[in-house]
């Protein structure tokens, strides 16, 4: 029986949603590692980011409908998913992660998760299932688990960002773009990504790895 890996997405695109090339990578890992992916999202509106010149559209779309666009149409509402439901969590990067599963874009370490989000975080851990936490994405895991659980997460190099997740009681460690940092007490997997790719082959080494860690624990 294959192994069903949760995938959440955020919507559609780096600068409102998830980032693309994170999100097919994953979805490519998952299925090389003989796994099924099990991609979901909030059933939630966000603000929309005009792509072509980094400016508010002044518009709002549905983090679920857009996440469909690269789920190719099989997606679920995360309000839906419980950890029973599948053997391990990942989260691609992109702003959404920081800007709609949680509010860590604006306030930092202080940020505030979106309850759904939170809970199948919770429910994941409680339950020693793994989580794989891509780019931007380990700040959400940092803000969700912190204080609680003190997870070791990367996001690469980034000197603000690292302070900021070690303030919520977690521990950054520096990683190069295309390896990755395992906390094993936590059963947590995370990868710099486009935090620090210069190149799509780096992107994707990174992940990869990542992945087949995460799906290794499972």
């Amino acid at each position: 029986m294959k192994k069903k890996i949760g995938v959440v997405l955020s919507g559609c695109g780096v600068y409102d949603g998830s980032e693309i090339h994170e999100a097919v990578f994953t979805l490519l890992a998952i299925d090389r590692n003989g796994a099924e992916a099990v991609c979901m999202a909030p059933n939630s509106e966000f603000p929309v980011v005009n792509h072509l010149n980094g400016e508010d559209a002044g518009e709002k779309r549905n983090a679920l409908v857009e996440g469909a666009r690269i789920a190719r149409g099989k997606i679920r509402d995360i309000a839906g998913v419980t950890a029973a439901d599948i053997d391990a969590l990942i989260f691609p990067g992109g702003f959404g992660a920081a800007k709609n599963l949680c509010n860590f874009a604006v306030k930092g370490a202080g940020a505030d998760v979106l309850p759904e989000v939170s809970r199948l975080l919770g429910e994941m851990v409680s339950a020693k299932k793994p989580i794989g936490a891509i780019c931007i994405a380990p700040a959400l895991v940092a803000a969700a688990l912190g204080r609680e659980f003190a997870p070791k997460l990367t996001i690469g190099t980034d000197e603000g960002t690292a302070a900021a997740i070690n303030q919520t009681g977690s521990s950054h460690v520096a990683c190069p773009v295309t390896e990755l940092v395992v906390d094993e007490k936590n059963r947590i997997v995370s990868t710099p990504a486009y935090m620090l790719a210069g190149r799509i082959t780096e992107a994707y080494e990174g992940i990869d790895k990542a992945v087949s860690a995460v799906i290794a624990m499972a």
